[in-house]
């Protein structure tokens, strides 16, 4: 396994060990009945296949694949394929439990899940990628489907996996279901806004954080961590609002001009360079460094546990928003807490991309095209709703935005078994 594949791993294992450490004290404060505790302890579904695949070299190779429905309750199951060498099916059953609680935190009408299969997509052609994909789809077409588990993009997976994916499922079951996933090419009903709604997504809640302080985007000073498509996006964004991108980094380092960034020059520049360091006029600085940047908002958009221990107290932002996946350790959360600093948890900030995949969904199901005005305009609504009510519970108890977002998808899912006669 290569350096990125190593750092992937052990991002993966540090989301999936914050998750279920905040959990694991969140069902303690709450008081949850032992009958409550046995519901979320286990996914509902949870399956291993092994599919055999007739490479191009001739060679027939086994792979394994798994797919977990962890709850069910508020609507059909909803995550992410991921290919990856490392892939399991505890590491499934983890995410597709936060995957649950993220869709009921911004109040979508669909339950948790996640699979992927144990294969590094680097070392096959693409050729082979596609054969393996449709390998898996034949091994759980009668487990996912519009009304059962959507799948979507994740880890090595893209709009073109996805559209094997609709193919390979359409072909059995000899008929059209464009719902049967999302994240797919707009041509084939997928829908634009996909593409940067995470980073739009977080955007909005950001805003609505500025509104409850007077405040608003106009000379705002912000650092974002991380330059693919989620940080890249929140850049572009954030420039068009008015705000000043003082600060971006990428895996090679980072680069600063108080004055702020020229964002469409810095996106030119490190497509034709493939970094955004060495940027004319710009001062770099390390990944570490720009946690700790003189601005008023800090975007990790990057790996997990960038904010610890050891460097909370030296943040200087008023207000941070995780696009990324679990940047913060819980100790860095409770420092940060203490210093008043506004966090804007993951599980709400980067929720955009599921709240598009929705509408991708709803669209699908009746064979209608939003407006692109439509799409936006929901988006946001649906984005702020979520951020008030979060943020509701947070001012009720006084405590952590992450633990409020977390009791309040927890209360959701668990009123949603209680209706139906679970509990």
């Amino acid at each position: 396994m290569n350096r990125n594949h190593d750092r992937l791993h052990r991002d993966e294992q540090d989301l999936r060990s914050v998750g279920m450490t905040e959990l694991q004290t969140i069902y303690s404060d709450m008081g949850l009945t032992s009958d409550e505790l046995d519901l979320l302890s286990v996914p509902r579904h949870s399956f291993t296949v092994s599919f055999p695949v007739k490479m191009t070299t001739g060679r027939t190779q086994i792979f394994t694949g798994f797919r977990v429905q962890y709850n069910d309750a508020r609507g059909p199951a909803k995550g992410g394929i991921r290919f990856h060498p490392e892939m399991s099916a505890e590491h499934a059953s983890e995410l597709a439990l936060l995957m649950a609680l993220k869709c009921a935190v911004v109040n979508i009408p669909f339950g948790g899940a996640k699979g992927g299969v144990v294969v590094n997509p680097m070392d096959i052609s693409r050729r082979d990628l596609e054969l393996v994909t449709r390998g898996y789809i034949r091994a759980i077409a009668d487990y996912i489907g519009p009304f059962k588990d959507i799948p979507a993009p994740d880890v090595y997976t893209d709009e073109q996996i996805m559209a094997w994916i609709l193919d390979e499922y359409e072909r059995i079951r000899r008929e059209h279901v464009p719902a049967v996933v999302t994240g797919k090419p707009p041509e084939l009903g997928g829908v634009l806004v996909r593409r940067y709604s995470t980073a739009l997504g977080g955007v909005h809640v950001l805003e609505q954080a500025l509104r409850e302080r007077n405040m608003d985007f106009g000379g705002l000073r912000v650092a974002i961590q991380g330059f693919g498509n989620v940080g890249e996006n929140a850049a572009r964004i954030l420039h068009e609002r008015g705000c000043l991108v003082i600060a971006l980094s990428d895996v090679n380092g980072g680069i600063l001009d108080p004055k702020g960034l020229d964002i469409p020059a810095v996106m030119e520049h490190q497509k034709s360079t493939g970094s955004v360091v060495k940027f004319p006029g710009a001062r770099e600085l390390s990944n570490a460094e720009l946690l700790m940047t003189d601005c008023d908002v800090l975007v990790p958009a990057a790996l997990s546990n960038q904010l610890d221990a050891n460097n909370a107290r030296a943040v200087k932002a008023q207000f941070i928003l995780e696009l990324a996946n679990a940047p913060t350790t819980a100790a860095a959360d409770e420092i940060l807490f203490e210093r008043d600093v506004l966090l804007i948890p993951d599980i709400l900030a980067n929720a955009g991309g599921v709240v598009a995949s929705y509408f991708e969904w709803s669209q699908n199901l009746s064979n209608d095209r939003w407006s692109e005005e439509k799409t936006l305009s929901r988006l946001q609504e649906i984005m702020i709703s979520a951020y008030n009510d979060v943020g509701g519970r947070c001012r009720e108890t006084r405590c952590r935005m992450r633990k409020a977002a977390y009791e309040l998808a927890l209360k959701r899912i668990l009123h949603a078994e209680k209706l139906r006669g679970n509990l």
